[in-house]
């Protein structure tokens, strides 16, 4: 154990956690507009669940562009709940926030075309008017 308490292993992992995370194939952002809601823990004393509103505004099989509609500290790691399309709980990394409130996520698993396919059919972006659920796929 070093000084501080912290295990100098502990950060060599972190940093080459990351380096692996970054060097993932990311897929191409598609234009959508879908109702999204942010779930993170927050620490002040106690630890409470904060949710907070947001719109996306562009999607991929690994990551998201969220428009946010208030200025708050978003934490490295949350959850999103896609809420137009009922797809819950994805886990994701902070990318980067704007400062338009504007927040870049990837996520932590890769959604699978069903669920991208479900996403664009809910999204009243005019790209995807047209697109239906396949309910026997």
């Amino acid at each position: 154990m070093s000084i501080q308490g912290q295990d100098p292993r502990g950060n060599y992992l972190n940093k080459e956690e990351s380096f692996m995370y970054d060097r993932e194939k990311s897929f191409p952002l598609e234009d959508t507009c879908n109702e999204a809601r942010i779930e993170f823990t927050e620490s002040g004393g106690l630890v409470n669940l904060v949710s907070r509103r947001g719109v996306i505004v562009k999607l991929s099989r690994s990551g998201a562009v969220i428009i946010m509609t208030s200025k708050f500290q978003l934490p490295r790691n949350f959850y999103l709940d896609i809420v137009s399309a009922r797809i819950p709980m994805i886990g994701c990394l902070t990318q980067r926030v704007y400062p338009n409130d504007v927040v870049e996520a990837r996520f932590l698993r890769l959604l699978s075309d069903k669920d991208l396919q479900r996403v664009f059919v809910y999204s009243t972006h005019r790209n995807h008017q047209g697109r239906t659920l396949d309910i026997y796929g």
